[in-house]
């Protein structure tokens, strides 16, 4: 099977964008005139929109309509301009009713509203949700400036240094499951993961080892609680969005990795 792989290509005199989709069934290149008059675009509300904290409208193509020969078994990873990487399973991205994923798409000549003071904005492609809570949908699953999304193998061939031992108790492999989803789109750990965007957890020293114990929970909860820095970037994760139990269970999973220190590649 043919890897899938969407390439962003910006010019930098019209911000027009071209997508190039390689999916199993083949390469296809769309610019943003084509997606926006895609006969499954629409125009979408997005309540409560993850990067702008408010309601949001765009056009937008359901993500499915481009995800030709994509199985819902399949593992999906979008990458944004500045190397954050979210590891999508594809069953959400295909599902049609309930929680849906959606492209949406900035319009050459009409931008969206930059992210902050002094930043772009979350175009030209972005990944947004209706109805996320259906399907316990993260932020981290809501990436924007995607520069790329490609079909994968899944997480732990890929990256088996990621893996807990095999007889770890529950709350670390449940913590595993929550590190994928929350943390590795901007994490390494054991050298192991593809976001160029934070640092690694495991090496050379894990959290575990230089928080003191209940201050790494707070800091990942609200990092500028701790340590205020106007050019931080993490924004720390609510109750609403990882709750007390799953915390606890990501904490775990870091303590035991503190013992499974590899290099990158081993």
């Amino acid at each position: 099977m043919r890897p899938l792989l969407l390439t962003l290509l910006l010019c930098p005199t019209t911000f027009a964008a071209t997508l190039t989709l390689e999916l199993p069934d083949g390469r296809q290149d769309f610019s943003t005139e084509q997606l926006l008059t895609n006969p499954k675009a629409q125009d979408i509300e997005i309540p409560a929109d993850v990067s702008y904290n408010r309601t949001m409208h765009y056009r937008a193509v359901p993500l499915a309509a481009l995800l030709q020969g994509v199985k819902p078994a399949d593992h999906l990873q979008a990458v944004a301009l500045d190397g954050f990487a979210a590891e999508l399973p594809a069953a959400p991205l295909l599902a049609e009713k309930g929680s849906r994923a959606w492209l949406a798409i900035e319009e050459t000549g009409k931008p969206w509203p930059p992210l902050a003071e002094g930043k772009p904005s979350a175009g030209p492609f972005y990944l947004v949700w209706t109805d996320p809570k259906a399907a316990g949908t993260g932020p981290e699953q809501w990436p924007f400036q995607v520069a790329s999304i490609r079909y994968l193998k899944p997480l732990a061939e890929r990256f088996p240094a990621l893996l807990p031992a095999k007889n770890a108790p529950e709350p670390v492999q449940k913590g595993f499951a929550q590190f994928q989803k929350n943390c590795l789109a901007c994490h390494r750990l054991n050298g192991a993961g593809d976001s160029q965007f934070g640092p690694d957890l495991n090496l050379p020293h894990n959290p575990t080892e230089y928080f003191a114990p209940g201050y790494l929970k707070q800091y990942i909860r609200d990092p500028q609680s701790l340590r205020h820095w106007p050019e931080a970037r993490m924004k720390g994760f609510a109750a609403d969005v990882v709750s007390d139990a799953e915390l606890e269970q990501i904490v775990a999973y870091l303590k035991h990795m503190a013992g499974r220190k590899v290099k990158a590649g081993g």
